[in-house]
């Protein structure tokens, strides 16, 4: 049956957009520019700021590339460059300056590799541990006054068990500081490696010279320390994981394929678009794909922040990730591997994530600025301490290298990279999706929201209003009626009754108009345009029910709001915000909606430049906007807001414009994300004064001589991790 524009058509068509006809030729534009080629580089030995502006500058120098950031915290490099750029030279090239790289594979990315680290760590902690026991004992005989030949003999097995602990327990930081010197650079692991070796040196040279004390328990609690220090803080880090790991850990190595009626396992990484593979119920699906055969439920939520199951059926979409619920499905591959939908939002995440912002901008500046500080402060407290002491070696060694170890700016390298990947990582468990790096900072700076209405705070779909007003008779007859039409207000009718429709003979839809039938006394049925059926015009959209001669009775109907419409206005009101609501839609439908929301200030008949020059105008005005909008109307405002969200929903012109994607259907995380982008600000500015506060309490410790290598060591330890717990405060 055709669908005609009947029942108030006036009223229907004016919330409609004529500038989404040319959505298809702005999508296809939009397809045909040329996009970068997104390379992911695992950096498994990358740790301090030095190893960031290293990565960095080397990989910008080299052929096709146009940018690299480096994520500290998830110890990898995204690469923007030309489509015909390969990883292996980039990799060849990290090679040259001593750093080990590896191509991201997307259909194997696991956390094997990270536990194996952490267990790497544990392994090498528990030996130094078992050995700085031992030493100690030896030690007690020494300070109970064991002398001479005794001594020696102790002094010389303590050096036998710490010697090699140290070389091995030792090795992250030596093979670090090793290879950035073949390699013509100096990091941060070479100014702790040196101390390593000073701790040791003095007490080797002590046991040679029959000194009285040799510090070798000394050397290897050293040891023991700076390795916890590594590992808590390897833990703080997997513990704020961010969007990307979260993508990641979604992804299924291996899928269930169909092949000549036989089910074989293949890796994701050999499926093909076309390719029929089964997802047992409680199985991840391993591709995109579409529901071929079988019926059941899934749940998204880990891809959406929806907690509801979506009901999965032949013909239905589905993504990677999600999780089949009920029953057995066959699906036909759209997309596997990279190409799917959740590798390419795992890619997209990863880039925000390491973007470079203001903050991150000021971090390297200081850290590049630190560095060669450290060296010099080191040699110039042995020189101070040599001249003071009248050469004593052993003391001046021993100062030197706390400051070596002290004045690492571990804490200032973390300082923002944690935040910011803690951030993105809670509010992807939100559902918003962060697109942009600087997304964040700049949603922290707004103090006004302009929201679109239908497809953002409305679903576009009407529901009526006074539908149960009706008595039961009237009812009735209008949901009889409402069974000859496919139109929206009349399948909005149809929904929404909870009684059986009445019998009705003869029934037609008459064209512009709207439907008509026969009661059972031969009496006249109609549903449809106020005048058509003898009514006044309402002011609002609306249908109109005639039963015979009796006097028309008006149903009126309202766009449904999208879940979280109502809470997120009231929360943004609560936050201080200025909410304004902005639509091309009709004055009255416009009104009574920011009147249900409680929006004091709104705009109706809108067109696209209008709402672009509005937000222009309150940019002007010193505002900070943040746009929420989802269609092509709404592209231009996205563009130039502040800062932009779409829904998942919106147009694919929308949601290119646009900062930050929505996934799910509920606007509610629009305002958690308002909160937590201010909190994520505060939480780096107190990573800045906590690194800051560190160095000028511990320096000068350290360059008089109140601070000891093994104090110097938990001092260090002790404030990356406080950086990195404090971002874990985020909520």
């Amino acid at each position: 049956m055709s669908v005609s524009p009947v029942l108030n058509e006036e009223h229907v068509s004016a919330s409609a957009c004529p500038a989404c006809v040319a959505a298809p030729a702005a999508e296809a534009l939009a397809q045909a520019a040329p996009r970068d080629a997104r390379i992911m580089l695992s950096l498994p030995s990358a740790h301090c700021a030095t190893c960031i502006s290293d990565v960095e500058r080397q990989l910008s120098r080299q052929p096709g590339v146009h940018s690299a950031r480096v994520n500290l915290t998830l110890k990898r490099v995204s690469v923007s460059a030309a489509p015909e750029v390969t990883p292996g030279p980039l990799v060849a090239s990290l090679a040259e300056i001593g750093y080990e790289a590896h191509e991201l594979d997307p259909d194997l990315l696991s956390a094997t590799e990270t536990d194996k680290r952490g267990r790497d760590l544990l392994m090498r902690i528990g030996v130094s541990g078992f050995a700085m026991m031992n030493i100690m004992l030896l030690s007690v005989a020494v300070w109970s006054g064991a002398e001479n030949a005794t001594r020696d003999l102790f002094h010389w097995v303590s050096a036998a068990i710490a010697l090699p602990t140290v070389v091995f327990a030792g090795r992250p930081f030596f093979a670090s500081a090793l290879n950035g010197l073949r390699h013509g650079r100096v990091n941060m692991d070479f100014p702790i490696s040196l101390a390593m070796v000073l701790a040791s040196s003095i007490s080797l040279f002590e046991t040679i010279k029959h000194g009285h004390h040799a510090y070798f328990d000394a050397a290897v609690m050293l040891t023991f320390f700076l390795l916890i220090g590594r590992y808590l803080d390897y833990r703080t880090r997997a513990i704020a994981r961010s969007a990307a790991e979260e993508l990641a850990a979604l992804e299924v190595p291996r899928a269930h394929l169909l092949r000549d009626g036989a089910e074989v396992e293949v890796p994701v990484a050999q499926l093909q678009v076309g390719d029929l593979i089964r997802i047992r119920p409680g199985g991840r699906i391993a591709a995109d794909g579409v529901v071929v055969e079988g019926m059941s439920e899934t749940d998204r939520s880990l891809l959406t922040g929806e907690s509801l199951p979506v009901q999965a059926a032949p013909g239905v979409a589905l993504s990677a990730g999600e999780v089949n619920l009920t029953g057995p499905l066959v699906l036909r591959v759209t997309a596997a591997g990279r190409d799917s939908s959740l590798h390419r939002m795992a890619d997209l995440v990863a880039a925000a994530e390491s973007a470079k912002t203001r903050y991150t901008t000021l971090a390297e500046r200081a850290a590049r600025f630190y560095s060669p500080s450290v060296h010099t402060l080191a040699f110039g407290s042995f020189v101070t301490w040599m001249w003071i002491t009248g050469g004593d070696l052993r003391h001046a060694i021993n100062i030197a290298a706390a400051v070596l170890i002290i004045t690492c700016p571990c804490a200032l390298g973390l300082a923002v990279p944690a935040v910011v990947t803690a951030a993105s990582g809670r509010l992807f468990r939100l559902g918003m999706l962060i697109k942009d790096g600087t997304a964040l900072e700049r949603l922290a700076e707004v103090d006004t929201v302009v929201f679109d209405k239908t497809g953002t705070l409305t679903l576009g779909t009407p529901a009526p209003q006074n539908l149960d007003t009706l008595d039961p008779a009237q009812r009735a007859i209008a949901v009889a009626l409402a069974q000859g039409s496919s139109h929206p207000l009349a399948r909005a009718i149809r929904e929404a009754a909870v009684s059986a429709p009445a019998e009705v003979h003869d029934l037609r839809e008459v064209p512009g108009h709207g439907i008509e039938a026969r009661g059972p006394q031969g009496e006249i049925l109609r549903l449809g345009r106020a005048d058509w059926v003898g009514a006044e015009p309402a002011a609002v959209t609306a249908t109109h029910l005639r039963i015979g001669s009796a006097a028309p009775v008006a149903l009126t109907f309202a766009d449904r709001l999208r879940p979280g419409a109502d809470t997120v206005v009231a929360a943004l009101r609560g936050q201080g915000m200025r909410v304004i609501l902005l639509s091309g839609d009709t004055e009255a439908p416009v009104a009574d909606l920011a009147s249900r929301l409680g929006i004091a200030e709104w705009h109706s008949g809108a067109r696209p430049e209008d709402k672009a020059a509005r937000v222009a105008a309150l940019r002007a005005q010193g505002r900070r906007v943040l746009m929420v909008g989802d269609g092509l109307n709404d592209t231009a405002a996205l563009a130039s807001a502040h800062v932009s969200i779409s829904p998942a929903s919106a147009l694919d012109a929308a949601r290119a414009a646009s900062d930050i994607v929505l996934l799910g259907g509920n606007l509610e995380p629009v305002a958690d994300a308002l909160r937590i982008s201010v909190q994520t600000r505060r939480r780096i500015k107190e990573n800045f004064a906590i690194s800051l506060a560190y160095n000028v309490v511990a320096v000068p410790l350290a360059l008089v001589g109140l601070a000891t290598p093994l104090a110097a060591a938990l001092a260090m330890s002790l404030s990356s991790v406080t950086v990195s717990l404090n971002a874990l405060r985020l909520k």
